[in-house]
């Protein structure tokens, strides 16, 4: 069930609107281009929203482009999760999937005309010295000696690189610009640099490979891409994005447009941080539930239509600023207090039998898919003498605010009958193993006939009917709002992040669902069947949120 608004207007969306309504372009083609070094995070959901979405609302296209420039950090994985991540958020690209590496040739073809032109060289200088050259913020750059390279010189020598003939560094190839410009973008940056390893896509065709600033708007322009959006830190690359279009000769004129990156505290989304999370197995890898991929969240039990309205609910704007993290756990609790239906799961089960139930008899009951909704399916649910209720729920003794059951008092089990704890059965340490309880045979349905208040309502699965079931109880990652701002975000983790319930009961129904059926767990919060480790042997279920924010009320009580 959809929780999607109506689309507030933000500055991406009027331009649009503007330059296709002053005839600027009569077809509205935008771009998503990830680099295939890591799996998609939540920023990047915000761009797919905002590519695809403008390009859907607006009549137009939106490619799916993978700027494939630097295969040591490259793999076929990224690109195969990145394309299912599109997907799953419900969106689809104009044509074949496309790569920068499929215009290796042209870009090749453009460098060359760089150095006919006399705006690229061929530069010796090492990393260090090239480090020294360009100068620093407040100081300019100097020229690299082989700046004034003839272009014969640089042809040759550009050859030369592309046949292998020099060692990794050895030789660059850089445009010719500005080595006293203020942007440091325009201090001669580098176009080309040999890398003698196997493309995912070319092979061992090459070995040299364009920069990303080099290949990115070129590739734009090949494409006939007419709004290349992207975040605000390529603000100052922009006026190269526009000096290598206008100095080849391309197809068409793209511009890019900036809006502010997503920052989401109690969040890490630095690709070379959530690396070092799974490389060093504080995660399970890539789609862990804590992770804030696109592909974790998807197996925590986020919806799509959560993710695309918490994209509208935050907005596009250019100026940066973080975002509460509650802000996304209220959208995924706004859609699946909708969309989910409900069901009963013990987490920590305590048994209770009742000694006047008959031990033979199984009743089973039709209870709601959903308390609101008649449209959803309803359930049957077995009801026997022996059942299990959360531990939580029965006390020896308690005060009148605990609503649930108490010795010598009654509570109502959800669907079913009102019972009352009779005795408890203690084991060798002490602790409670069984409550001994009474039923009202009068009740399923309907108050008690002799008009006493029963206040209270727990949840319950039938003790032999029942299935059993690992749950596992996924919470933030981090305990800090920026846990990437001090030294180590390792001293931010939450011991508490994951913990697993090895042998909780779950309706017997609710073992066959389907792998990602959602569902709220009766007074638990929502869960997700896993998608890789569920099955109806040993069904498996991930919790996506609590019903209700605890760490506000924590803050609030800090």
């Amino acid at each position: 069930m959809s929780t999607e608004k109506t689309a507030p207007t933000h500055f991406i969306r009027k331009i649009l609107a503007d330059d296709l309504s002053s005839a600027k372009h009569t077809k509205i083609v935008t771009r998503f281009p990830p680099e295939p070094n890591g799996y998609l995070h939540i920023g990047h959901a915000k761009s797919i929203c905002l590519n695809f979405g403008m390009a859907k609302e607006f009549g137009g296209e939106c490619n799916l482009r993978f700027d494939d420039t630097n295969p040591e950090k490259e793999s076929q994985e990224f690109i195969e999760s990145i394309s299912q991540d599109v997907k799953w958020l419900g969106f689809d690209w104009a044509g074949e999937v496309r790569y920068a590496s499929n215009y290796f040739d042209q870009l090749h073809e453009w460098a060359i005309e760089l150095i006919n032109k006399g705006l690229a060289y061929v530069c010796d200088l090492t990393p260090d010295e090239a480090r020294e050259y360009r100068g620093t913020l407040t100081a300019p750059g100097k020229n690299s000696p082989y700046r004034e390279r003839s272009i014969d010189e640089n042809l040759a020598l550009f050859a030369q690189m592309g046949a292998g003939d020099f060692d990794e560094g050895a030789k660059v190839l850089r445009a010719k610009i500005d080595m006293a410009s203020p942007n440091m973008n325009l201090r001669d940056p580098i176009i080309y640099r040999i890398r003698k390893v196997t493309h995912h896509q070319t092979g061992d065709k090459w070995c040299i490979y364009p920069m990303y600033d080099f290949t990115h708007g070129l590739s734009d322009a090949i494409e006939g891409i007419t709004h290349s959006i992207c975040t605000l830190e390529f603000e100052d690359h922009r006026p190269l994005y526009d000096w290598f279009i206008a100095n080849v000769t391309v197809p068409a004129v793209p511009h890019q447009y900036e809006f502010a990156r997503l920052n989401l505290n109690y969040t890490v989304t630095s690709k070379r941080k959530l690396k070092k999370l799974v490389d060093d197995k504080v995660v399970n890898g890539w789609d862990d539930p804590r992770m804030p991929t696109i592909a974790g969240m998807r197996r925590r039990g986020f919806t799509p239509e959560s993710l695309r309205h918490f994209c509208e609910m935050i907005g596009v704007t250019r100026q940066d600023s973080v975002v509460d993290v509650a802000m996304l756990e209220f959208a995924i609790r706004d859609d699946l207090d909708k969309s989910a239906p409900r069901a009963m799961c013990v987490l920590d089960p305590l048994e209770i039998e009742i000694t006047n139930y008959d031990e033979a008899k199984v009743e089973w009951l039709t209870l709601p898919g959903h308390p609101q909704h008649d449209d959803f399916t309803t359930r049957s649910v077995p009801f026997g003498r022996n059942l299990v209720i959360d531990r939580a729920d029965f006390r020896e003794e308690a005060n009148k605010k605990y609503k649930r059951l108490v010795l010598g008092k009654e509570v109502r089990l959800r669907g079913g009958y009102v019972v009352k704890a009779d005795e408890v059965i203690k084991d060798a340490d002490g602790q409670i193993s069984k409550v001994i309880c009474s039923y009202d045979p009068e009740t399923l349905g309907q108050n008690p006939t002799d008009g006493r208040k029963v206040k209270g309502v727990i949840h319950w699965v039938n003790r032999d009917h029942g299935k059993r079931a690992e749950v596992r109880i996924y919470d933030r990652l981090f305990n800090e709002a920026a846990p990437d701002k001090g030294e180590d975000m390792m001293a931010s983790l939450n011991p508490e992040s994951l913990v697993t319930v090895k042998d909780a009961f779950i309706e017997p129904g609710l073992a066959a669902a389907s792998a990602e059926a959602r569902f709220q767990f009766e007074r638990e919060g929502y869960f997700v069947a896993d998608r890789y480790d569920h099955s109806e042997d040993r069904p498996v279920f991930n919790r996506t949120i609590g019903l209700r924010d605890t760490w506000a009320k924590a803050g609030d009580n800090a």
